[in-house]
């Protein structure tokens, strides 16, 4: 077990008023912040050689014909390719496997400060980059972390920035366009975040005049700007307030510029626990994967973190039960409703 792991078993819930406090400490950083709005990006990068262009062919055809887009993925594979061989080749301290994460989501990828010092980004999310960098690498610590805000995750990936984001993002069919995505390693939902003393009830028509924040970039408020087009799920919803980070909507919250939260009811659960006066409202409203992300024509480092998942699944001693054990079940309930299906893979022939 990692050093960073037992700290975090043997405080349990000592952090939570520090987490708390660093959020309100936040406040002036985040009345800085301006509103930002989501933009699109470029498409990916060159091509492969061998059979991997069929499977290129899947993945862009799926893309286009997206229905169901946690199964527009590519078969586990442990062999190498292109971009694994560019990855080891790096030399020196540069021989790492550069990874987009947060550093802010409590329990997910977040600095503990309780812990002194420089601490070490750690989380459930952290566990799995470590978990990918050992297999392609060998050495689980041969990882570079480089935190990028919500709305910077597909650009981030375009761009060449990180090798992969592991950084709660849920995976739809829009950014199936831009980037290729990992099996699922996550199940959660949409959920409305409020304050206790809040008559907001959920998801319905206790939202009717209330300004909401989201992060931009988000599915949260993607898909609160359907509903709106569409009337649902109530009138006069306030959606002008985004943030870049999603625990900038937790400072809004608490500094009363906003009235609720809209977000994944994972990192809800975990903002409900650095702050006591909140808490999730009504049921979610949505069912969504989380996946790490990669560049589209990665095929060969797709597969290879998709056999990482396998292992990580089956694994009973340190593999993903052992990771919500960990950090997430102080937070939330049954494990089982957090846990994907088994994988669906894309046919290549």
């Amino acid at each position: 077990m990692r050093a960073g792991r037992l700290r975090a078993a043997l405080r349990g819930w000592g952090g939570v008023g520090a987490m708390a406090l660093a959020c309100l400490l936040a406040v002036l950083a985040a009345l800085l912040l301006p509103t930002v709005h989501p933009h699109g990006g470029g498409g990916g990068g060159g091509g492969t050689a061998g059979d991997d262009g069929v499977a290129r062919g899947s993945q862009a055809r799926a893309a286009r014909e997206c229905a169901d887009p946690e199964k527009q993925t590519l078969a586990p594979s442990g062999d190498g390719g292109p971009t694994i061989d560019a990855i080891r080749s790096r030399e020196g301290e540069k021989r790492k496997l550069v990874v987009g994460v947060d550093q802010n989501s409590f329990r997910w990828g977040y600095r503990d400060p309780n812990s002194g010092g420089d601490a070490e980004l750690e989380g459930f999310d952290i566990d799995l980059a470590h978990r990918i960098a050992k297999d392609i690498l060998g050495d689980e610590d041969a990882v570079q972390f480089k935190a990028i805000p919500t709305d910077q995750r597909v650009p981030a990936v375009q761009d060449g920035r990180v090798d992969m984001v592991v950084r709660t993002m849920t995976i739809n069919c829009d950014r199936l366009e831009d980037v290729a995505f990992s099996a699922p390693y996550f199940r959660t939902g949409q959920q409305v975040l409020a304050p206790k003393s809040s008559k907001i009830t959920g998801y319905d028509g206790t939202l009717a005049g209330k300004r909401i924040c989201t992060a931009a970039g988000s599915t949260a408020l993607s898909t609160l700007e359907q509903d709106q087009a569409a009337g649902r799920p109530a009138q006069g919803v306030d959606l002008r307030t985004t943030v870049p980070n999603q625990l900038d909507c937790l400072v809004r919250l608490q500094l009363g510029e906003v009235d609720a939260v809209v977000t994944d009811g994972a990192l809800a659960a975990s903002q409900a626990a650095q702050d006591p006066t909140v808490e999730l409202k009504g049921d979610a409203f949505t069912t969504e994967y989380y996946g790490v992300a990669m560049k589209k024509d990665a095929d060969d480092l797709v597969r290879r973190v998709n056999r990482v998942l396998e292992q990580w699944r089956a694994d009973k001693a340190d593999g993903w039960q052992h990771s919500y054990r960990t950090w997430l079940s102080e937070t939330m309930d049954d494990p089982a409703k957090s846990l994907p299906p088994t994988p669906q893979y894309l046919r290549e022939s």
